[in-house]
């Protein structure tokens, strides 16, 4: 057994202490805290913080989806906030950051389940945290209530199609079902999938992007327009989560134009855009692209929308090409957008937005624009993955 003092929260909300002179990272334990460990994992809390709060789901501590469900709300979010002023105090730009925004909303919309066979059983949840060992659950109580029924879809899945990942969507007009399997679509197959995506009223179901049944489209509502959502395409977890995003990129564009929306997607952002400028939207994800293209035909009201399937990380839009618009916005990946970054610092553009879903990313390209001659005037912490580590961010630049 060993006692340690947890001095500070770590980046992936792990208890951070010292032990015979080396860091030591404790999953479960909060700052302030007196544990005592066992095999390097936390055994008992000995002395608890006054923060610490019952986690309210059952499988916490053992499911990996979440890290912090036992610590108190206020600390918890100055926390969040603190990454990102870390991140920016990392690359040398001090910029007031905003109170985190909480953007939980209903819950999360989509979710991925691992289904495995084991012992005979076929069982759906979420891996166990740094482990490959499934958490088997009933239900997972941060999901929208529409996808109550969501573990119960994955088994059912599970049992004609084997071992396999789900990812299931709550979309406008039902529940959409992405299956990843080494098993091919066949007609045996197809016909006992049928089955469940009646039983479960499934709108939409795809075995490795073929579909298999589609019930009805899955639709999802951007702004004034409604896009065909792509089997796999990325959307934001929560709908309130796209909606405060969506909310600040207009907010802080306001008045401009022409815009590029750089990492588009299938158009959160360029439909809403739209509105009220010209939009040129680019991105890698050619279904996404396709996707707003169609909404964008299909909905009155809107200004022109230029959209173009591009790999941005290798033939980023340059500064020349760049010259036509008042205003641009990237969103990219978790890895950033450092060749985009740059491009845009060598452009005349008055205001650059940026979106991130991570703070040492974005950091590093506001360094990058800040030194091409930008000002970070406003960055803004968005809470659509509460109760983990995750932090979404948009941030102002100005010239």
């Amino acid at each position: 057994m060993t006692l340690v003092m947890i001095e500070a929260m770590g980046q992936k909300g792990e208890g951070v202490g010292q032990h015979d002179g080396l860091r030591v990272f404790v999953a479960g334990a909060l700052p302030g805290e007196t544990v005592e460990l066992l095999d390097g994992k936390l055994s008992s809390v000995i002395a608890a913080s006054p923060a610490r709060v019952a986690p309210f789901c059952a499988y916490f501590g053992t499911c990996g989806g979440c890290q912090i469900q036992h610590w108190a709300d206020g600390p918890y979010r100055a926390w969040k906030r603190g990454l990102v002023e870390a991140a920016l105090r990392y690359r040398g730009i001090e910029t007031p950051v905003d109170e985190v925004v909480d953007a939980h909303g209903d819950g999360r919309r989509r979710a991925t389940f691992h289904i495995r066979k084991i012992d005979g059983m076929v069982e759906a949840g979420f891996m166990a945290q740094k482990s490959h060992a499934l958490t088997s659950i009933e239900r997972c109580p941060i999901l929208e209530p529409g996808l109550a029924r969501a573990a119960d879809i994955a088994r059912a899945i599970g049992v004609h199609a084997g071992n396999s990942d789900a990812l299931i969507t709550k979309v406008d007009s039902g529940i959409d079902v992405a299956v990843k399997a080494e098993r091919k679509l066949q007609a045996a197959l197809l016909g006992k999938l049928s089955v469940v995506v009646k039983q479960f009223d499934i709108a939409r179901l795809t075995l490795n992007g073929d579909v298999v049944v589609e019930a009805r489209a899955p639709l999802i509502r951007m702004g004034k327009a409604t896009v065909r959502l792509p089997a796999n395409t990325f959307l934001q977890a929560t709908r309130a989560g796209e909606e405060t995003l969506s909310a600040l990129v207009t907010e802080f564009l306001d008045g401009a134009k022409s815009v590029a929306d750089l990492f588009c997607g299938a158009g959160p952002f360029a439909l809403r855009l739209a509105e009220r400028a010209k939009v040129f939207a680019a991105d890698t994800d050619h279904a996404a692209v396709a996707a707003l293209a169609e909404a964008a035909r299909n909905t009155q009201g809107l200004k022109p929308i230029r959209s173009e399937r591009r790999d941005l990380f290798s033939a980023p839009i340059v500064s020349g090409e760049l010259k036509e618009f008042d205003a641009a916005v990237f969103d990219p990946p978790r890895a950033g957008a450092e060749a985009q970054a740059k491009q845009l610092a060598k452009s005349k553009l008055m205001r650059v937005v940026a979106g991130s879903c991570d703070p040492q990313s974005f950091a590093r390209d506001a360094d990058v624009l800040i030194r091409g001659g930008y000002r970070l005037v406003r960055v803004v912490p968005i809470d659509q993955f509460r109760h983990t580590p995750h932090v979404e961010i948009v941030g102002l630049f100005s010239r």
